[in-house]
């Protein structure tokens, strides 16, 4: 594989992140030092929740997660789980991402109720004016046995709480009031 094939982006390959801005050889690629200070400003995840995951894209903008070290670039269908979506506008965190490292999080968190969590693992959509935080992308969470249980990804915008759980991952919640 010659230089200007590992300077491009390949949706056939994983590609390791560099581990800063500065370390970036392929343009728009996000570094690991991003992708870690962006969970941590937008969720406030600690830094150390990441310590042994090596970062990989796949695509343009798919990130995954991986919990060992290989060398890189990698050729295979998957690797890890997949972490957020960059190249956009505004990044977004997938609910596989959400459901592994959103227990860590304090910030942009929403505290469903059992029918508002039921609904929104189910994929509908629903009007919440009391959250008071910050529009955008939030981890919506329930609670489940004593803990707060990230439940996925949701897009909050002008009091109304999108569900942005995947077909393949919604579910039905058992409600107990």
């Amino acid at each position: 594989m010659s230089e200007n094939d590992l300077a491009q982006n390949d949706g056939q390959r994983f590609d390791r992140l560099p581990a800063t801005p500065a370390d970036r050889e392929v343009e728009g690629r996000a570094s690991r030092e991003e992708v870690v200070d962006w969970w941590q400003d937008r969720f406030a995840v600690p830094p150390e929740t990441f310590e042994d995951v090596t970062f990989w894209e796949k695509g343009s903008g798919k990130i995954w997660a991986f919990s060992a070290d290989l060398p890189s670039p990698v050729r295979v269908e998957g690797l890890g789980i997949t972490l957020l979506r960059t190249r956009q506008e505004h990044w977004k965190p997938t609910t596989t991402g959400v459901k592994r490292f959103g227990r860590d999080a304090t910030e942009n968190v929403i505290d469903l109720e059992p029918g508002e969590a039921a609904a929104f693992a189910t994929g509908h959509d629903q009007q919440l004016d009391r959250w008071d935080g910050d529009w955008g992308y939030l981890i919506a969470a329930h609670e489940l046995a004593g803990e707060r249980e990230p439940i996925g990804v949701g897009l909050y915008l002008h009091g109304e709480l999108r569900s942005r759980v995947p077909k393949g991952y919604q579910e039905d919640l058992a409600v107990l009031e």
